[in-house]
């Protein structure tokens, strides 16, 4: 009896690996081809490439069988359902198949005949299609096709096909914060439904093969539990009351002594945010406050200044022995307009200030620009000369990668600029060039050397700003000229009882550190729900200033997979982008779900979310 109950739940074990794995490349197949799994295939083309991304060849029969006339879209569902009846071919199929039409077994067949029954015979392919096939060196010799070759080929490329979308999906930072719900690249509004995308809710045509969608009675392809499984989170907050002062400063902190570094924000293509990352010393135990702003650069008339509404914060973490061992200390959730900062009493040693931003003003935005803004010209003797608009672009980046402000740019802070705009670093060979030929003083480069450094740049060019396109395009600028992908910062240290000390060590993605130090903020302050029907299943929800943050935490020892549904809420902008989506929660452990904040903050915002168990 215990052999057999042994034997049973080993069984149900493999099952259960087996259905994730399963589900696991229907994802990173879908994913290939459509933004989102929660996006439905609207045409027959797009379903054949999932098939192809899945390792699948469809013929048009095949295609045709789940794209009737009736059909307008299918969904992720429905795609895993046709995974399931669709096999991918076996080399002893194939072979076969081949051996009808080799009776001799010579494991080789003419290309006359090939081209005779492909082209007569069942779905048939045109003559171009089967001479592609035929060019194919790897399988074909002597007027011959090796068939068998040609079967370990058409494995092989399906395969290779699979484990392409496979690693897509465990590389890609997007894909793999929210595996359900990918962030488009759009716009200024909020959390609203796309109105090209039906909501999962509403009725759709879709191939009767596969279930009615009245009412969707269909049996869901996913692993699912109660629908009961859910969590329902409020919060109103009244029009500006997320820019109230909370923020308070000591009368006496004027006399105590300061830090500052600049930093910025930098807007990935692919959605990923990277910024600077600091290492703070102080000396001796002291009442700290720490404060992180947008930096506010001088306003050219005309040229929107998009950074200054991004949102700001700052992760304190205190490093014991090692730079992995951190341990969170607080974070800047006091506000006073847009400045947030953090007060309190640290003890001597080792900190790391991580810079943070939701995203949530910080994305891609599709604007149409008129015309490309000029940045060099050649004046009446000839020479190229810098335009006054590039310069003023020019002077906003010195300014924000002069990171400790003293005017001057050392090796160092020039090289995060090489760093983001090249990928390479100036050694010190480099620059003592720099220093024979560019304005320097002290070894550090003047605002006047910076510029003539883009002069020569464009004069190596012979006028084609092309490279000088590729640095300002690398720093967060569009075509006008405007900073629309960046959002420079400031931070200011002031220690009561010494002199702190602060220096820019990195120019990275969020690490692995403040993402746990942002969900051990939020699990910490906010409030926590426990998911009715799923006592494993645990909800945090946390307001800073004009942020809200929300964290899953899973508990059990099992991946769950989270429905978040921002559709009630009002007035507000998401970092996923999504109202829809879904998240991925590996089994202990914790993640953030969204972090929210006001379209318009002048008007009443409402987050009004729910989190379901799928």
């Amino acid at each position: 009896q215990k052999v057999t109950c042994s034997e049973s739940s080993q069984a149900k074990k493999s099952q259960h690996s087996e259905e994730a794995i399963f589900y696991m490349n229907c994802r990173a197949a879908y994913l290939m081809v459509l933004k989102s799994s929660l996006e439905n295939i609207k045409s027959k083309e797009q379903l054949s490439l999932v098939l192809q991304q899945a390792g699948r060849n469809p013929s048009q029969r095949t295609v045709n069988k789940y794209w009737t006339s009736q059909t307008t879209t299918l969904n992720f569902d429905d795609f895993c359902t046709i995974l399931k009846k669709e096999k991918p071919a076996t080399k002893p199929e194939l072979l076969e198949a081949f051996g009808k039409i080799d009776p001799d077994n010579t494991g080789y067949i003419l290309h006359d005949e090939l081209h005779k029954i492909l082209t007569t015979r069942g779905e048939k392919m045109t003559w171009d299609e089967v001479s592609a096939i035929i060019e194919q060196a790897d399988f074909n010799c002597g007027g011959k096709l090796d068939y068998k070759k040609f079967c370990d080929s058409y494995l092989t490329t399906s395969e290779q096909c699979c484990k392409t979308a496979r690693e897509k999906l465990e590389v890609d930072s997007r894909l793999r914060q929210q595996q359900f719900g990918n962030q488009p690249e759009t716009s200024s509004e909020g959390i609203t439904p796309p109105v090209s995308k039906p909501s999962p809710r509403i009725p759709r045509k879709t191939d009767p093969k596969l279930g009615p969608a009245k009412g969707d009675s269909r049996t869901p392809s996913r692993p699912s539990s109660a629908q009961s499984c859910k969590v329902s989170t409020t919060v109103s907050v009244g029009a500006g009351s997320s820019r109230s002062t909370k923020l308070i400063e000591p009368d006496t902190m004027k006399e105590w002594q300061c830090a500052q570094s600049k930093g910025c924000f930098y807007l990935e293509e692919g959605g990923e945010i990277i910024s600077h990352k600091y290492r703070l010393h102080l000396p001796q135990r002291s009442t700290v406050c720490v404060t992180i702003k947008p930096l506010n650069l001088r306003q050219v008339e005309g040229k929107s200044c998009h950074w200054l509404s991004v949102d700001t914060a700052l992760y304190i973490l205190k490093e014991h022995e090692t730079q992995e061992n951190l341990q969170l200390v607080g974070f800047t959730e006091q506000q006073n307009k847009e400045v947030f900062g953090w007060k309190g009493e640290l003890a001597s040693g080792i900190y790391w200030l991580l810079p943070f931003t939701t995203g949530c003003r910080l994305k891609k935005v599709k604007t149409q620009v008129t015309g490309e803004a000029k940045l060099v010209y050649r004046g009446e003797d000839g020479e190229l000369v810098l335009t006054k608009e590039f310069r003023a672009a020019l002077l906003d980046i010195f300014e924000t990668i002069d990171l400790d402000g003293n005017g001057l740019l050392s090796l160092e802070e020039y090289n995060f600029f090489e760093l983001r705009t090249s990928g390479e670093k100036c050694d010190e060979e480099a620059w003592a060039v720099c220093k024979e030929n560019f304005d320097m003083k002290k070894n550090e480069l003047t605002r006047q050397g910076f510029m003539d450094l883009n002069l020569m740049e464009a004069n190596d060019r012979e006028g084609d700003p092309s490279d000088l396109w590729v640095t300002l395009l690398s720093l967060g600028y569009n075509k006008a000229l405007e900073m629309t992908e960046a959002c420079p910062f400031v931070i200011d240290i002031y220690a009561e009882k010494c002199k702190p000390r602060i220096k820019a060590m990195y120019l990275e993605a969020g690490s692995w550190q403040l993402n746990r130090a942002i969900c051990k903020s939020v699990v910490n302050k906010g409030e926590a729900k426990v998911m009715d029907g799923c006592e494993n299943i645990i909800i945090y929800t946390y307001k800073a200033g004009r942020r809200i943050t929300s964290v899953i935490e899973n508990k059990s020892d099992n991946k769950v997979i989270i429905h978040v549904n921002n559709e009630p809420s009002k007035n507000c902008l998401s970092n996923r982008g999504l109202t829809v989506f879904a998240v991925e929660v590996a089994p202990k452990s914790t993640m953030v779900s969204q972090h929210v904040m006001p379209l318009n903050e002048q008007e009443e915002w409402l987050y009004s979310c729910v989190h379901s168990l799928l």
